[in-house]
């Protein structure tokens, strides 16, 4: 059955240092304008009334909520999108509140903050809340629009743990199940500043099935109908795909020894350049060759 919703998934913030650096609880203001003009812009457009869309901002994920919400609804209204709210969902039985569900139901934009990808999974995950998004994602003209830790955990395999400088050592990096709105996708974010293409190595030679997505800071994907994705931002996406993978050591090593792989292919995708997940067919948007 086809897709109708749309996914929107962002690697993090720019070189404002959002998301990123220590500093950015104590500025969260100044660093929340990577979205303002470009890749809000594009939530807005893609949404099913504009800028009369009803967006729902979850901060789930975040440490600082009640710091990071009102930042989000500045960024839309700054785009003249209003109607746009905040939902703090910190327990699980919040995720099943009666007046929680009837602004899901009646949301055409819900976007997902960044923090700990692990709070949305374990507060979220199976209550009715997740199984409204899932169902107007499948079935209306809905986004899910994540950001970091709303990103990673888009997927069905999720990732949670795993350090950049040795994510090539075997059991280093760690999976979960995600929210599951794609499947056969493994996201990771913040991916080309923390240098974290060691992690989407490890998850895709693990089970070559699955292609590994890496965004960049201020980049995202546009996805329809779960299978044509589209580069916005102002960075780069990475894909990983598995498939032709020839050899590797990875059964035969011990947990914490390094991992050899023959015959990995990676593509790189730049704003408008796109990928079509049921064929596995890039398109350069500006290509040298046109």
């Amino acid at each position: 059955m086809n897709t109708k919703g749309k996914l929107i998934i962002i690697g993090g913030a720019v070189d404002k240092g959002s998301f990123t650096e220590a500093s950015f609880d104590k500025d969260v203001s100044k660093n929340m304008n990577f979205f303002e003009k470009g890749i809000i812009k594009r939530i807005i457009e893609e949404s099913k009334h504009k800028e009369n869309s009803r967006i729902e901002v979850i901060t789930t994920a975040s440490k600082i909520p009640r710091e990071v919400g009102p930042e989000y609804v500045k960024a839309f209204q700054y785009l003249n999108a209003s109607n746009v709210d905040v939902l703090h969902i910190e327990r699980r039985e919040q995720a099943s509140d009666e007046e929680v569900l009837n602004r899901i139901k009646a949301a055409d934009v819900v976007m997902f903050t960044g923090g700990d990808q692990l709070r949305l999974s374990s507060i979220l995950g199976g209550s009715k809340l997740h199984d409204i998004i899932l169902d107007k994602y499948k079935n209306e003209h809905f986004i899910y629009a994540g950001t970091s830790a709303g990103a990673a955990a888009a997927s069905n395999n999720m990732i949670y743990q795993g350090s950049s400088h040795e994510a090539l050592l075997k059991g280093e990096v760690k999976i979960t199940s995600g929210l599951g709105l794609i499947d056969d996708v493994i996201i990771d974010t913040h991916f080309v500043q923390r240098g974290r293409i060691g992690r989407l190595f490890q998850a895709v030679v693990g089970n070559p099935k699955v292609l590994g997505i890496g965004l960049g800071e201020d980049t995202g994907l546009l996805i329809t109908h779960n299978t044509k994705m589209e580069a916005i931002g102002s960075g780069l996406v990475i894909l990983v795909d598995g498939r032709e993978i020839k050899d590797t050591n990875l059964t035969q090593v011990e947990l914490g020894q390094p991992i050899s792989i023959n015959h990995l292919v990676t593509h790189v995708l730049s704003i408008h350049d796109t990928f079509d997940l049921s064929t596995f067919k890039m398109h350069i948007h500006s290509s040298q060759y046109i």
